[in-house]
């Protein structure tokens, strides 16, 4: 007998926004939760955010990740709905009070997609190539390894994205590749961008399921939608991030990867001891890309907050604070 055959809740109501990539998230944790509780009855609150309604500014000039989450936290609120499903990379480094994330989602291909008509990859794109990205992450990175391509904010859902890109307003535009993966458009990405050309956002690719803090009748129900690997290595993302005052006004990215590793001790007559090694790499740049400060390291992955901050530190050492002190001056 599995350890939810105890658990026994009613209903359970999910709060999301509308985007089809929304919805596939909520239904795709609505039909795990139908899984595990088979009498409960799961429904979908689907809601517009802020986020979604203002789609003619960069996403940095008009208030950042948070704007896509508020209106689900209100609904958490106000009791309307029980869970909030977000892609870990909408959600803000520090949670609002009154507010936990209490499960990280297994995480999809964390990477960055090149989608274009017309070309393969960013290296075979002409000079002056015009390419589509809302993100200052991405265009920092673009800008740094090919200076000649110009670089155009592009904003709207995946499918909006796409339609501009058919119309001819790009010659490329740059995609979180989980998004097209889930919504069974892989077949529209040219090329995946690797993490050497273009290190993926925090939480890329992951969910994340937040509930109000107080409701901690719903910990144990949602427990087995935790996935432990995704979950540490977004952990040491999101440190990293947090040290460095990260948002999306601030071009810098993280890309965590988990292996297993064993190690041998004497005390214990040789006995193997298995672990698992986080190895995380992250960068802060200039929005031009003319500055930009990377650097890797490795830990336990029971230690995956304090690595993230550690890798931050690194990079602080390196003079990340002046990049930051210089972004803030433009504000």
């Amino acid at each position: 007998m599995n350890n939810t055959a105890k658990l026994n809740p009613k209903k359970l109501v999910i709060a999301s926004r509308e985007s089809a990539l929304a919805m596939w998230q909520a239904k795709h944790i609505q039909a795990r939760l139908q899984a595990l509780y088979p009498n409960c009855d799961v429904q979908i609150l689907g809601m517009t955010t802020t986020g979604d309604q203002i789609l003619d500014k960069p996403l940095a000039s008009i208030g950042g990740k948070g704007l896509f989450i508020k209106e689900l936290e209100n609904a958490l609120l106000d009791g309307s709905a029980d869970l909030a499903v977000h892609s870990m990379k909408d959600v803000p480094m520090n949670m609002p009070e009154g507010f936990t994330l209490v499960a990280t989602g297994e995480r999809e291909n964390p990477h960055d997609a090149f989608v274009s008509n017309d070309y393969k990859s960013l290296v075979d794109l002409p000079q002056g190539s015009i390419v589509g990205t809302s993100s200052l992450r991405r265009q920092s990175q673009i800008q740094a390894r090919f200076p000649h391509l110009k670089i155009e904010s592009l904003r709207g859902n995946v499918q909006t994205r796409l339609r501009k890109l058919d119309e001819g307003q790009y010659a490329a535009i740059i995609l979180a590749a989980a998004g097209l993966i889930r919504l069974e458009l892989g077949d529209r990405i040219s090329s995946f961008i690797s993490a050497e050309d273009s290190i993926p956002a925090v939480g890329q690719g992951a969910l994340g399921i937040e509930i109000k803090e107080d409701r901690t009748d719903l910990i144990e129900i949602l427990a087995p939608l935790n996935h432990t690997d995704t979950e540490n290595c977004v952990t040491a993302e999101r440190a990293f991030s947090r040290a460095l005052a990260g948002s999306c006004t601030v071009p810098l990215g993280a890309h965590a990867t988990i292996e297993n590793t064993s190690s041998k001790d004497n005390a214990i007559q040789h006995e193997v001891i298995k672990g698992k090694t986080i190895n995380i790499t992250g960068f802060v740049a200039s929005v031009d890309g003319t500055q930009m400060l990377r650097e890797t390291m490795s830990g336990n992955a029971k230690d995956a907050d304090l690595l993230g901050k550690a890798l931050a530190g690194k990079l602080v050492q390196k003079g990340a604070n002046i990049i930051l002190d210089a972004l803030d001056g433009v504000k």
